[in-house]
């Protein structure tokens, strides 16, 4: 009896351990939870970036799409038998559109970051990421067999100062455009890259569908042709309106994550649906992208002239360096009907507001949320 007891009181501490957690959290106001937010409120927080979430013209003809399939869902792994023409048919067209010989769908940005690093650098590999990297890849680097190597970031100096003090094979992981800070990574990488005969990893999820001459991201952006060294990876969730990623590389990598990348092996293939309404997003941006790039334009040259802040995707990073204002401020903004992100640690350094400037959101309301916020910082 006396062990019964020591046991559950045992067990009642740890749980009491994770209370204990959140409240720290919620002293240092970094306690974060899920929220139904009103739906009046004008949304300048969620990276649905050209706004096709809400474009239903998309939404049937993916639909569309779909009810034509034997099939409303994956079934089974990409790998078994969950593949199908609708992945088929996305992969083929986003390849041959960014140049790269093959591509792959997978579940999420996540999931494509596992696949790629947990799986690319092997025993004698290094890997060279960005400290500002998505945390699905900084959570990735704990899993490698190889070495790991954190550069500063942007700094293409100190990343080949750390390549010349390594052997064996190199891999380099970057962002296109920076999910938080919206900064984008320099050409000098790729030169980099190149002249060590390294493989280089691009996380194009905020640069997709944003920059380059075809929105097609950052490889578009500095007019980079895709090597056998190159991998492009992306999410469908953002500009193309969608949920799920993709990676894009040379026929031999895309074989081997076939057959060595857990998350794809092992998971579900991405919904039927959730392709087929990325497929269409492409195709509107496609047809839509100089319409998009003017208005790109318009919404940067806007917030310049009122925050005065110079920003090359659609993510605006207002620097508070204080959690309670941080959240005051959006409090405010909800206040006057502007929903725009609070971000703290750890997912930046110092706490700030992220503000995105949607295109689907009236130039009069970025141009009101920009004074609200400038009267307050």
């Amino acid at each position: 009896m006396q062990l019964y007891l020591l046991e559950k009181n045992w067990s009642i501490l740890k749980i009491l351990h994770y209370e204990k957690e959140l409240n720290a959290l919620k002293k240092v106001n970094r306690f974060r939870q899920r929220k139904l937010y009103d739906n009046n409120l004008i949304d300048l927080a969620s990276n649905d970036y050209l706004g096709l979430s809400t474009n239903k013209k998309i939404l049937k003809k993916a639909y569309k799409k779909v009810k034509e399939e034997q099939n409303n869902s994956s079934k089974a792994s990409i790998i078994v038998n969950g593949y199908s023409k609708i992945h088929h048919n996305f992969e083929k067209k986003l390849s041959e559109l960014n140049k790269f010989e093959s591509g792959i769908v997978v579940g999420s940005g996540f999931l494509a970051n596992i696949s790629l690093i947990e799986s690319m650098v092997r025993r004698g590999d290094t890997l060279f990421i960005d400290e500002e990297y998505h945390a699905s890849g900084i959570l990735s680097s704990k899993l490698v067999q190889g070495s790991v190597v954190v550069f500063k970031h942007n700094d293409y100096e100190d990343l080949e100062l750390k390549i010349k003090e390594c052997n064996g094979r190199l891999i380099i992981a970057i962002e296109g455009i920076y999910s938080m800070s919206g900064t984008l990574a320099p050409k000098q990488i790729n030169k980099i890259a190149n002249k060590y005969n390294a493989i280089l990893i691009v996380d194009e999820a905020h640069s997709s569908g944003i920059i380059g001459d075809n929105l097609l991201g950052w490889y578009d952006y500095w007019n980079i042709k895709p090597k056998s060294n190159h991998i492009k990876m992306g999410t469908l969730g953002k500009a193309y309106g969608s949920y799920g990623a993709y990676i894009l590389a040379s026929k031999h990598i895309i074989s081997f994550l076939e057959n060595r990348a857990k998350p794809i092996i092992y998971s579900t293939a991405p919904s039927t649906f959730d392709i087929a309404l990325a497929h269409e997003g492409l195709k509107y941006i496609v047809k839509n992208k100089y319409s998009i790039k003017k208005q790109i334009n318009k919404y940067q040259v806007l917030v310049n002239k009122y925050l005065n802040i110079n920003i090359k995707g659609l993510i605006v990073p207002i620097l508070i360096n204080n959690n309670k204002k941080v959240i005051e401020l959006q409090k405010y903004l909800i206040d006057n009907l502007y929903l725009v992100g609070a971000i703290r640690q750890p997912t930046v350094k110092i706490a700030m507001l992220r503000l995105i400037l949607k295109l689907d959101i009236k130039k009069s309301y970025i141009k009101n949320v920009c004074k609200l916020i400038k009267s307050k910082i």
